[in-house]
């Protein structure tokens, strides 16, 4: 699923990654524009179309479209005299679209009081075989196996096609697959309509029914066939006139390569009205992004992975591969716990050089997600500070002279009356610096201030739940005030949490800890910036000149940022070919599977790399 409302329509050219692919994998993908790959894929059905007949399935993630697919196989059919039909599923199975709304529209929060931008909902955990009206499957079920015979062709396209029930009725299944950032920019394009809907609606509204519905099939459908190997064909579907097709096996075997390997995944770039200016510089973003408040270079519903193949680069949806290869990955217990969800999330809040802070906000916590939204699991974050300017500040807690009641009365009046609010006599705050560490479990009230970049990592939690407490009145893009969560800000917020407490090492609520020496080997140290018992993830910094070493054991998964230095290359002991080189300000994963590795300096300056793992312990932890 994907809750990436309006990426910048960058595609970043340079986080490609190269495992080493077998001739056979490699000869076999096709690509040289749609077209060309229609031509090849009719031409591997037409004997056995001429003999018996065919039917074959296309089925993909949310906003693939078969419309060009379907024309130039027409055309294919025609050339080669074969005859061809297609048959829409969802015209032929689903429900009609009042009665789609009719069981995800109670899902959703239409109240306005509570969700001001009709953001939020509870998910919809009941599949596309949920959707589906049981007389017009039965009817279909039994039509289709009619339409085979000899010399024809008949294709079946649709979301959910490739549902259980349906599997049977056909000789070959296809998977379109598609980026989510591609996704949403469809969405944004108007190209795509909810499921039951004739046409786009309300583009804030397609997108929340997306991600609490569409999306969610998709993904729940995508994970169940890679689990039973059923699918024959795989396409990318990112650019509709260069279709890339190959074998499953061929994808799988890319896949497997890649999970060998210290990667990097593609990173999305989004605007936002506090954004600053260093990313954009560093990263040579396009002159016309006004700014760049977020860097999601590492968020897993959001990103993709590129691969080299050959004179390909192939554009895969990031929880694509970790379906595919969620074990060697992140480790047996990580899949068992998460269930097969990539855990931790990665990105860059970049407000340096920008008009003001981020807003003053907090996440829910496990329970209130569960019952409120069908989510799994809680919202933490935290933050690391890479780049700051003057007068820096990171927001962390109620100040311990706070009067919090005054506080909700003072934010409920910028919201209602537009009155401001002095956050400064509630809200306490660091002076940042480079290497500060902050740990943010769910209810803590936080921002990060202007002028500086950190680096946010944060819990699985998929959803936007950001409650923004108060915003200082700013307008947005279009001109509007910026609408504030006051109701769910004060239901999630924990008043606990204040200055002396969160600086507290005999409290369970120390989130702003001081670095302590875990590990040390020759030149090399580790230390851990912040871990807690509430946060199932642990903060580290590796401190050295010329290598460190280090060891995933087959278990745990590393993520690893470089926030001091210029090169670094990490590589494994055991395939010292198998190797990732990063740069200042660049983050990669280490596969639990790879077991013994080192990261190397390529450059000259002292390295220090920021390393986030899952916190011992953390498979007891409760759900």
């Amino acid at each position: 699923m994907s809750f990436m409302y309006n990426p910048f329509p960058f595609h970043d050219p340079k986080p490609v990654n190269r495992p080493e692919l077998s001739k056979k994998t490699v000869e076999s993908i096709v690509a040289g524009g749609t077209p060309n790959v229609v031509r090849k894929f009719v031409s591997t059905l037409a004997e056995k179309a001429r003999s018996e007949g065919v039917i074959v399935a296309f089925d993909g993630y949310t906003t693939t479209k078969w419309d060009l697919v379907i024309s130039l196989m027409a055309r294919e059919c025609d050339l080669l005299g074969l005859s061809f039909e297609t048959v829409d599923c969802n015209a032929a199975t689903l429900k009609d679209g009042k009665a789609i709304d009719a069981i995800i529209d109670p899902l959703l929060i239409w109240d306005t009081k509570i969700d001001p931008t009709l953001l939020y909902g509870k998910v919809y955990h009941g599949g596309y075989e949920g959707l589906v009206d049981p007389e017009k499957a039965a009817q279909f079920m039994k039509d289709l196996p009619v339409k085979k015979a000899p010399g024809k062709i008949v294709a079946v396209y649709g979301y959910g096609s490739l549902m259980k029930d349906f599997r049977g009725l056909y000789d070959v299944k296809c998977w379109f697959d598609i980026t989510p950032m591609n996704s949403m920019l469809r969405i944004r394009a108007g190209e795509y309509a909810n499921l039951g809907k004739k046409h786009t609606g309300i583009i804030n509204r397609t997108i929340r029914r997306c991600y609490y519905c569409d999306f969610e099939n998709a993904v729940q459908l995508r994970k169940a066939l890679f689990a039973s190997g059923e699918i024959d064909w795989f396409f990318l579907d990112n650019d509709r006139a260069n279709l890339q097709m190959m074998p499953f096996e061929a994808f799988a075997d890319i896949c497997a390569q890649l999970v060998k390997y210290p990667f990097r995944a593609k990173p999305c770039y989004l605007e936002g009205v506090w954004g600053g200016s260093y990313m954009k510089e560093r990263r040579h973003l396009p002159e016309k992004m006004r700014n760049a408040a977020w860097v999601f270079d590492f968020i897993p519903m959001e990103v993709s992975v590129l691969v080299e193949a050959g004179s390909e680069k192939l554009d895969i949806n990031y929880c694509s591969f970790v379906h595919k290869e969620g074990v060697n990955l992140m480790g047996e217990k990580c899949v068992r716990k998460y269930k097969g969800y990539f855990p931790i999330r990665f990105n860059w809040d970049d407000s340096y050089h920008s008009t003001g802070n981020m807003s003053i906000q907090c996440h829910s916590g496990g329970k209130f997600n569960i019952e409120n939204y069908n989510e799994f699991g809680r919202q933490d974050e935290s933050y690391y500070v890479v780049i700051t300017g003057h007068e820096a500040k990171t927001f962390i807690g109620f100040r311990d002279d706070a009067d919090i009641p005054q506080f909700f009365k003072e934010i409920e009046a910028a919201d209602t009356q537009h009155d401001p609010c002095d956050y400064m006599k509630y809200v306490s705050y660091e002076e940042s610096k480079p290497g500060l560490q902050v740990m943010l479990p769910a209810g803590t009230i936080h921002s990060s201030g202007r002028n500086q970049v950190i680096l946010e990592i944060g819990s699985l939690t998929i959803g936007s739940y950001t409650y923004k407490m108060y915003d200082y009145l700013r307008l947005d893009f279009d001109g509007k005030q910026r609408p504030i969560h006051t109701h769910l800000g004060e239901l999630n917020v924990n008043q606990e949490r204040r200055y002396s407490v969160i600086h507290d090492p005999s409290s369970k609520d120390y989130i702003v800890q001081q670095p302590r020496l875990a590990a040390s080997g020759e030149g090399w140290e580790e230390y851990i910036l912040g871990e807690n018992p509430q946060v199932y993830f642990s903060l580290r910094r590796l401190e050295f000149e010329k290598q460190c070493e280090q060891d995933t054991r087959g278990e745990k998964f590393h993520v690893l940022t470089l926030v001091d230095g210029d090169h670094i290359r990490i590589r494994s002991v055991e395939h010292p070919e198998r190797y990732f080189d990063l740069d200042f300000m660049e983050i990669a994963c280490v596969p639990a599977d790879m077991g013994k590795y080192v990261i190397e300096n390529l450059g000259k300056e002292p390295i220090r790399v920021h390393k986030t793992c899952l916190r011992d312990g953390y498979e007891n932890d409760p759900a």
